[in-house]
């Protein structure tokens, strides 16, 4: 399946190179986000190649469900993640495949950079790869060493809650960052590029595949579910304690 899912990453990760900086098709736009036609396309893609190899498995994406709903395996899909930032020029998004039982056991995890080429992958049991290399989370043991990145999410809430976070972690930490791409933060988390990434309101299609290169490269992930159904997390090297204060 993982390559399948290789596949799938990559043929979408040329529609959003090809698309990129071009005139694109707004569908939606809220105070916070950003709805666009490249998101469908890209779903529609990744959805065609892993149903046609895999068409009794079920799909979970952020631009909506297909598949067999029964199936065994469920796929989870963000077909740009980094909305806003494709959408403004910014070079950093990227594509986002996992796969689960119906244990809720992730099988496997891809996330593909198309502007850098970058292709994470993890399977269960198994290292986590950049474009074939293994990847391991940063050996970095303390707070005041760490660069980490707290991303905004969309409720007045959890936006008070990352002011809250910024300011604790500011006068702490080395560096902060807020880079718009939950699933490229975790990669860069599994790649030791981040100690950590926190985020109050995500989707399980924003970190299901990051969720495991983490785990699979050593780190550590904490996830819990909102009142809302929305997921407040902590990836990290897990060697540093890093409170959701």
């Amino acid at each position: 399946m993982i390559y399948t899912a290789i596949a799938a990453a990559e043929a979408a990760g040329e529609l959003l190179r090809r698309n990129f900086g071009q005139q694109i098709q707004i569908n939606q736009n809220d105070a916070h986000d950003i709805k666009i036609q490249t998101d469908v396309d890209s779903q529609n893609l990744i959805y065609s190649i892993l149903l046609d190899n895999f068409p009794e498995h079920k799909m979970l994406g952020e631009e909506g469900d297909a598949g067999n709903p029964s199936g065994e395996i469920e796929w989870i899909v963000d077909p740009i993640d980094g909305t806003v930032n494709f959408v403004m020029g910014i070079p950093h998004f990227c594509v986002s495949i996992a796969a689960r039982d119906k244990k809720g056991e992730t099988l496997l995890g891809v996330i593909y950079d198309p502007m850098r080429d970058e292709m994470f992958t993890a399977t269960q049991g198994r290292p986590c790869l950049l474009n074939g290399r293994k990847q391991q989370v940063s050996p970095r043991t303390e707070v005041k060493e760490a660069i980490m990145a707290i991303g905004f999410a969309k409720s007045q809430e959890s936006i008070d809650q990352c002011l809250k976070l910024y300011q604790y972690y500011g006068s702490k930490a080395k560096k902060l960052r807020a880079m718009g791409s939950a699933a490229l933060d975790l990669a860069y988390v599994a790649a030791g590029r981040l100690d950590a990434y926190i985020e109050q309101g995500v989707s399980l299609w924003d970190i299901a595949a990051g969720d495991l290169l983490v785990r699979q490269a050593g780190g550590k992930m904490e996830v819990t579910t909102k009142a809302d159904g929305k997921l407040k997390i902590v990836g990290s090297n897990g060697k540093i304690d890093f409170p959701m204060v």
